[in-house]
């Protein structure tokens, strides 16, 4: 066994504790359990409950009293009796090292993928702190992020967090996928959080591809699991691309979903007596959700930078239903996924008009800020009056932008679409060329009403 090897299993094998307290059920109350004699427990510590016919259960404290604590349990609690034994377990640390690149884990960082994987010599805590306010650098440079769209009117800067808001089947996994293989980063991230079993694979062999896996790591918990997995499945991401943060590498987190991780601490939250507040969830469900998102961003000193997609599931395009106003509101920009514009075969069905990148105008310079502008304006005037035009109801020359915008439309829906190869510079190029066109039409015609005069 190679010295790393060794490292790790040393460092696993020190953090085992030959003396664990015990305690014994006292009680069973719906999902909960009641457990007496836990000398020094403590709120969100591990349990291990062992079974008369030998299984085991494993499960969180959620809370405490002076004689008791409550244990919400991570699976069905069918089969315990009162009087089984319960100890209390190691605190379950995440240590992630260089070697789980391409690797698929569950949120304690156990392998998926069938292949054995030991942690690394230094845990990390599931709740960290962010780097401090006033150490923090500011965005670092304009990424190319492999799509026309995002290297142009949706720039994405080093550091920079966005919001992705979307709706069921409108193409949220693909475009993830797209940035997954595309994006300049050293490191992916990726938290599937209450995805299908079957889908991870498929996201993982087909829309990631071993190109993607070659620089990603994935951290999944799926739909079958308890919401403490589910909630505890984007702190573990988060843990490991600030393992690779402070290491100096440039990671890119792309976190699915957020609303996925609202909804299972809501089921935790309703469990320890919270009472739901914003629309059903409950009040820590804010303060959950910034304290995450804060710990992405720009790093400190000589550590590296977390470039984070925090994806939000949006029914009938609510941008106000509670988890989207939240995120909206603590992120720097958001990008909406559009059914209609998914319908039309355009993907990523991105709504141009609706979305933010908050890079800008910093992230361009003067022209590309320009050209942004106008490819945006033509956008605006299509969508205005697309209503009359598919009735048939429009005139060309009732409206110069609008004959501007039906002039070069098919281009810009392509542009819209098209994967870029080539970087930045590239993409500027070729809207450029579409603007040129859509702006000489404009000026022919100008010079044919003068002549016709």
């Amino acid at each position: 066994m190679d010295l790393p090897r060794l490292e790790h299993l040393g460092a696993a094998l020190g953090r085992l504790d030959p003396v664990r307290a015990l305690g014994r059920v006292a009680g069973v109350e719906g999902g909960l359990l009641r457990v007496r004699g836990l000398a020094g427990a403590r709120l969100g510590d591990r349990l291990e409950l062992r079974r008369r016919d030998g299984g085991q259960l494993c499960g969180e404290i959620l809370r405490l009293t002076e004689s008791e604590v409550v244990m919400l349990p991570e699976a069905d609690a069918h089969g315990v009796s009162l009087g089984d034994p319960v100890a209390l377990a190691p605190p379950p640390v995440i240590a992630p090292h260089a070697g789980w690149i391409g690797r698929v884990i569950d949120p304690f960082g156990r392998p998926l993928d069938g292949a054995p994987l030991l942690p690394g010599p230094v845990p990390r805590p599931l709740l960290a702190v962010p780097p401090a306010p006033g150490r923090r650098r500011g965005f670092g440079p304009r990424l190319d992020t492999g799509l026309a769209l995002f290297n142009t009117a949706l720039p994405v800067a080093r550091g920079q967090r966005l919001g992705l808001f979307a709706g069921s089947g409108v193409g949220k996994s693909t475009l993830l996928a797209q940035l997954a293989r595309g994006m300049e980063a050293d490191v992916v991230v990726l938290a599937l959080v209450g995805e299908r079993g079957r889908e991870l694979r498929d996201f993982v062999e087909s829309a990631l591809g071993p190109g993607g896996m070659r620089r990603s790591v994935i951290v999944a918990a799926t739909s079958d699991r308890s919401p403490l997995l589910r909630r505890r499945c984007l702190f573990t991401a988060m843990a490991v691309a600030e393992h690779f943060r402070d290491a100096g590498r440039h990671v890119l987190l792309l976190a699915d979903s957020v609303t996925r991780l609202a909804e299972a601490h809501r089921e935790v939250a309703a469990a320890s007596g919270e009472l739901p507040a914003l629309r059903g969830f409950p009040p820590s469900t804010g303060q959950m959700i910034m304290a995450l998102a804060e710990r992405a961003g720009p790093g400190e000193g000589d550590t590296g930078d977390i470039t984070a997609l925090f994806t939000v599931l949006v029914a009938g395009s609510d941008m106000e239903e509670p988890v989207a106003d939240i995120l909206r509101g603590v992120l720097d920009g958001h990008v909406v996924l559009d059914r209609a514009i998914a319908e039309r075969g355009r993907f990523p069905a991105v709504d141009l008009t609706r979305s933010v990148s908050r890079s800008l105008p910093a992230a361009a310079s003067a022209e590309e800020n320009a050209a942004i502008l106008r490819l945006r304006a033509l956008v605006a005037a299509h969508e205005g009056a697309e209503p009359m035009i598919r009735a048939g109801l429009y005139t060309e020359g009732s409206d110069a932008e609008v004959d501007q915008a039906l002039r070069v439309w098919p281009e810009v829906e392509r542009f819209l679409a098209e994967p870029e190869r080539q970087g930045i510079e590239q993409s500027f190029r070729r809207l450029n060329l579409i603007l040129r066109r859509a702006d000489a039409g404009a000026s022919a015609r100008s010079r044919a009403v003068v002549a016709s005069g």
